[in-house]
């Protein structure tokens, strides 16, 4: 039995694989299962092709069976295509891929990850993460000799004739003593499972079965076979064949969720890229979704074999909700994880995904309103995190999200204030804050309402990010009435003499307050409240000085404009006092009202309160203009 070198590349492979090629041991499971799946497949389609073939007896199946006394070994067989002593030495002495020794040297130097060894499907020598020697034993379906390979994993292997009494492959690993955890049923079932569950053909698991007593005493052991996976991958399936109760069986087989799905979709593509896309999106959103690390649930197959449920890699964040799986037919299937996020067939397949459930939402609130307004009750807010995430799909995404205002009942979209808005309203107007309840009682609503132009109502903390963002909807620009931004819907409601003729009252009031504010103007906005007040243009909202507090920013005073109401009987009469005191109280009272009305802290609470006492007793005992 003559030695031989591996290649100089796989010499330097191996000297990495144990540190570098895979993030976790286990995986060179999946690696010879995958194997084996394609040399079935292989073998059934010369069965299908090849005249010589025709007559094979054919049933392809998978077996594992390991050690069950000392877990020294473990050995994965198939009945496929198999290998003459030529092919073994190609397939596993040599990489057939150009480049590869610069590659590995430039892994070597550092300028390199070599996590990214995985895209030159060199899955196999994953074996020696957990084997300190390995046989493979094969022999080629139209042949009648076997011939075995034996390596160590330590720069040599040889190649000797042996005895097989079918056509197949059996990969036997003599297990290093940490690889010994992998010799064990339930070890052995989980990984299937986890990661070949959905191969195509059958997976048998040989081990020990052992029955006790009814005291727990052992009482008799035999040798069992049972096939581990269900070799059916169901989104393979035509969505013609397949009943409600089958996608909801599935569904609830991945997710451990007791509810069936709100709803799914099922995507077969074929022609230049080939993929199947089977999403789920759950009744209600999931417990933790916003939590830093909650773990979304898509996992990408290729070829029906597990590679990652890495979500960043799969689809963008604000779809972390979804559940389900992506089978790709074009990736390679060794392809690292690390360079998944960069390939141009995954990108497209994303974009693709990405567009098509895009197109189901806005197809859903047409055609079945109640399960997309389930939707927006649980995944709105999610949703809207896709506004300033994913500027390639914003426009599609401003269609779909919704939210609450001055008219509508219930959540609305923009397109729907669009096609309520009067005939000349040049803008869409709305109001952020800390729940729409205490915005549907602003003051600063008051002359919109009695103008009949609808205000939008942004309870949600993530609006005065996203909002913002959006600045205009089909040329209509967004604005906030809670900052000193009016439009010229309000113009008209001004009266240049009035205001004029209190001009030395708004002077008073600046001097009174003037060191808690940053200006006392006439308002257009008011009707049926005294004053008002709103932030500078430029400065962030107060939801917006909470969201930067949290995330460590430094607080800073807040000094809103105080607006005035002309024509409101308070500030009439405001004008008439000449009493100090009860003047200055008042302008402070107003002040501190309007701050409390928007939710914006006021130093001196206590003064607030004694302000009220005196005011209250002295409208109770004398009149106020004394």
């Amino acid at each position: 039995m003559a030695q031989k070198k591996f290649k100089s590349e796989v010499s330097q492979l191996l000297h990495l694989i144990t540190h570098s090629l895979y993030s976790h041991r286990e995986i060179f499971l999946r690696e010879l299962i995958s194997n084996a799946s394609d040399a079935l497949d292989k073998l059934k389609y010369l069965t299908l092709t090849q005249e010589q073939l025709k007559t094979l007896e054919f049933t392809p199946r998978i077996d594992v069976k390991f050690d069950t006394k000392d877990h020294k070994w473990l050995t994965v067989s198939d009945n496929g295509i198999g290998m003459n002593a030529e092919e073994l030495e190609k397939q596993l002495g040599t990489i057939a891929h150009s480049g590869t020794r610069t590659f590995l040297n430039e892994i070597q130097e550092g300028t390199k990850s070599s996590d990214l060894i995985g895209q030159f499907g060199v899955g196999f020598y994953s074996i020696f993460m957990v084997a300190q020697k390995v046989r493979v034993t094969t022999r080629k379906a139209d042949s009648q000799e076997a011939f075995c390979w034996i390596s160590d994993g330590q720069g040599t292997f040889s190649i000797e004739k042996a005895q097989r009494d079918n056509f197949g492959t059996d990969v036997h690993l003599e297990l290093k003593d940490d690889g010994k955890e992998f010799a064990h049923r339930f070890q052995i079932e989980e990984i299937i499972k986890r990661y070949s569950d959905h191969i195509p053909f059958p997976i048998y698991l040989t081990y020990t079965k052992e029955e006790f007593d009814s005291k727990g005493a052992p009482k008799s052991s035999a040798e069992t076979t049972e096939q581990v996976n269900n070799a059916s991958a169901l989104w393979k399936r035509a969505r013609s064949e397949l009943k409600d109760k089958d996608y909801e069986s599935f569904y609830k087989s991945i997710s451990h969720d007791t509810d069936p799905p709100l709803f799914h979709l099922h995507l077969q593509a074929e022609g230049t890229l080939e993929y199947t896309v089977l999403l789920y999106v759950p009744q209600k959103a999931p417990f933790g979704i916003y939590y830093s690390d909650f773990q979304p649930e898509v996992r990408l197959y290729i070829r029906r074999v597990f590679i990652t449920d890495d979500f960043k890699k799969l689809l963008p964040p604000y779809l972390r909700f979804l559940r389900g799986v992506i089978d790709s037919e074009d990736l390679p299937l060794n392809i690292s994880r690390e360079i998944l996020q960069e390939n141009r067939i995954l990108s497209q397949i994303r974009s693709t995904i990405v567009k098509r459930f895009l197109n189901e939402l806005g197809e859903l609130s047409a055609k079945k309103p109640q399960v997309f307004a389930n939707f927006i009750t649980h995944y709105n807010r999610i949703l809207k995190e896709g506004v300033y995430q994913d500027f390639a799909n914003r426009e599609q995404l401003l269609e779909i999200i919704r939210f609450h205002s001055t008219k509508a009942e219930g959540p609305t979209s923009l397109g729907e204030y669009k096609s309520r808005m009067r005939p000349n309203q040049k803008h869409i107007y709305y109001i952020t804050g800390s729940a729409v309840e205490t915005l549907r009682n602003s003051p600063l609503l008051e002359r919109y309402q009695a103008k009949d132009i609808e205000v939008l109502l942004l309870g949600d903390e993530i609006d005065e990010v996203i909002v913002p963002s959006i600045d205009s909807y089909k040329e209509l620009k967004l604005v906030p009435i809670n900052q000193k931004s009016e439009g010229d819907e309000l113009v008209d409601t001004r009266d240049p003499a009035l205001e004029k003729s209190l001009q030395p009252l708004l002077e008073k009031i600046k001097k009174v307050v003037g060191n808690s504010v940053k200006d006392v103007v006439f308002s257009a906005r008011l009707e049926n409240s005294p004053v008002c007040v709103v932030l500078d243009k430029n400065e962030p909202t107060m939801r917006m000085r909470e969201l930067l507090k949290g995330l460590g920013e430094r607080e800073e005073e807040i000094k809103p404009i105080l607006e005035i109401n002309p024509r409101h009987t308070i500030i009439q009469q405001l004008h008439k006092i000449d009493n100090r005191d009860l003047f200055n109280d008042m302008c402070h009272l107003l002040l501190e009202q309007s701050l409390l009305i928007e939710n914006i802290p006021f130093k001196n609470s206590g003064a607030f309160v004694q302000r009220i006492n005196k005011i209250t007793e002295r409208a109770l005992t004398q009149s106020p203009s004394k």
